[in-house]
């Protein structure tokens, strides 16, 4: 009986399988270098082969956790939270953003765009996977488009992926972490030739921190 009643909880989205949480320095993209609370919530069925979080697919292995102790955490830390996984909008994120934003706080969410977009959001950071492409919802609520760059083909997916954003969406290219010595070459001369993109690398791990 428990069990449903938590799992029903999970489904309306006033617990979610919270893997981890934890104050750092945002490492990618637009906010790079800004001190934000990262609450990483279990769960993702689009499975990239070069995911550096895989522990995060199975929802199961995560334990459900409240709304209400999330956010009591996240207020403690930081005014700038991201809300990332996984992939959060697997799951109902308008209990957790509404306390968030109830807090004061500045709610980001990273996100492939594969699933309907719940929750209130001052920035959505899109990060489109091929494996499952993201809704039309999605592209246009976006506020930055940033591309794993892990062949050179990704670079025509990317231009593909800029024209179905707004003009207003800042536009990053990151490479995938395991081959950013090939493919950081490729991503900067893509950017000299294409001023509206920019470079995002994964400072968090130059920095050797979350």
């Amino acid at each position: 009986m428990l069990e449903k009643k938590i799992q029903q909880q999970v489904e309306k989205g006033t617990m979610l399988p919270l893997m981890e949480e934890f104050y750092t320095i945002q490492g990618e993209g637009f906010h790079t270098g800004r001190a934000a609370y990262f609450i990483r919530v279990g769960g993702c069925d689009v499975g990239c082969h070069w995911c550096d979080v895989k522990e995060s697919w199975a929802p199961e292995k995560h334990p459900p956790t409240s709304v209400d102790h999330i956010v009591s955490n996240a207020a403690k830390y930081s005014k700038t939270i991201v809300v990332t996984g996984g992939e959060p909008l697997t799951w109902n994120m308008e209990p957790l953003t509404s306390g968030l934003k109830d807090a004061g706080l500045d709610v980001h969410i990273e996100t492939s765009g594969a699933y309907p977009l719940t929750g209130q959001w001052d920035w959505i950071c899109l990060s489109p996977k091929k494996a499952k492409m993201p809704l039309q919802e999605v592209y246009e609520a976006a506020h930055e488009l940033k591309v794993i760059v892990y062949n050179r083909h990704d670079l025509a997916f990317a231009k593909a992926e800029s024209e179905k954003v707004s003009s207003q969406c800042k536009l990053f290219l990151q490479p995938e972490w395991s081959v950013r010595e090939k493919m950081i070459p490729l991503i900067t001369e893509f950017v000299m030739q294409n001023p509206e993109w920019q470079v995002s690398l994964q400072t968090h791990k130059y920095l050797n921190i979350p």
